[in-house]
């Protein structure tokens, strides 16, 4: 079965900042915050302060990964560069989305070198209380002036939409105002990521939250699934419940396969990642030949 990974992360090097202050490397493909907090953020083999494209395709190479859809965010830091980079080196293997802080004073100059001049077809915004936008500047309305103009920007252009909102019960996860936006741009396509990161304990306000959210112009991508149901261990029987929450609200044909590589690398195998999908009962083959590929393909790929 071929794969698209629709949600994978390469690392010049780790600038990150969020609610913790500055995040850079100390080595051994860890990182400290501004508050001294160490994390793992690269898993061995992958690098020690750096995760590069050729290591990435090494990777997907060994677990029939076709091709790659390269997002950033706050956490590793913005590589906007690095990532039009490898996708015009790779450009059979990957494509990417452009980021940037909408609060800066000249993001007008930053869009259109991101998008008229280096061509970016897909814009990804993190804005959760962690790593996001409102870890650090006050909590942003979804619905209101600053982020509706971002929108307005990328329904002009054409481009994919791409936004991680973060995880239930913070200021960042605005179903009602990301409701709003969608139908407000009817015609501009919406990823959400990580099938709004739902935790072992939110299924009665994820499901609500989904059905809000099954509209025509919106898909789901699934990366860190089975990571947000920590401490849970493969096979994730609890991620493959809201898999099947979610085919029976949006439908398989409205998710990805994701595997927010290299983060998630530090907990689990990428086999692992693959197989809690691919060996349960959620889907059927025709279904997963969607979530692995065929939808990510359309919605990425195809200009």
């Amino acid at each position: 079965m071929k794969i698209i990974d629709a949600h994978a992360h390469i690392v010049q090097v780790i600038a990150g900042f969020g609610s913790q202050g500055e995040l850079r490397s100390c080595g051994n493909g860890k990182a400290i915050y501004a508050s001294g907090q160490i994390i793992d953020m690269i898993p061995p083999g992958l690098g020690e302060v750096d995760v590069t494209p050729e290591k990435v395709i090494e990777l997907m190479d060994k677990h029939n990964v076709e091709k790659a859809v390269l997002l950033q965010g706050n956490y590793f830091g913005f590589q906007n560069e690095y990532t039009w980079q490898a996708i015009q080196k790779y450009p059979n293997r990957f494509t990417g989305a452009a980021t940037y802080d909408p609060f800066c004073v000249n993001k007008e100059k930053i869009k259109k070198h991101l998008f008229e001049e280096l061509g970016f077809r897909i814009v990804k915004f993190e804005v959760s209380n962690g790593s996001g936008l409102m870890s650090y500047h006050p909590p942003v309305l979804l619905d209101g002036e600053v982020m509706d103009e971002e929108c307005f920007y990328a329904n002009k252009k054409g481009l994919v939409f791409v936004i991680d909102i973060g995880r239930a019960g913070n200021p960042c996860w605005q179903i009602e105002a990301l409701r709003t936006i969608v139908l407000r741009y009817p015609d501009m396509k919406f990823v959400v990521c990580h099938l709004l990161a739902p935790q072992q304990k939110d299924e009665e306000v994820f499901t609500k939250a989904l059905k809000r959210l099954a509209l025509p112009n919106v898909w789901f991508d699934l990366a860190a699934l089975p990571a947000n149901q920590k401490p849970e261990t493969y096979p994730y029987e609890h991620a493959r419940h809201y898999l099947k929450i979610g085919k029976e609200i949006v439908g398989a044909d409205r998710m990805m396969f994701g595997s927010d590589l290299p983060s998630t690398l530090c907990r689990d195998s990428y086999t692992h990642l693959v197989d809690y999908l691919a060996d349960s009962d959620v889907f059927t083959e025709k279904e997963k030949e969607m979530v692995f590929y065929h939808t990510a393909e359309e919605i990425y790929f195809n200009d």
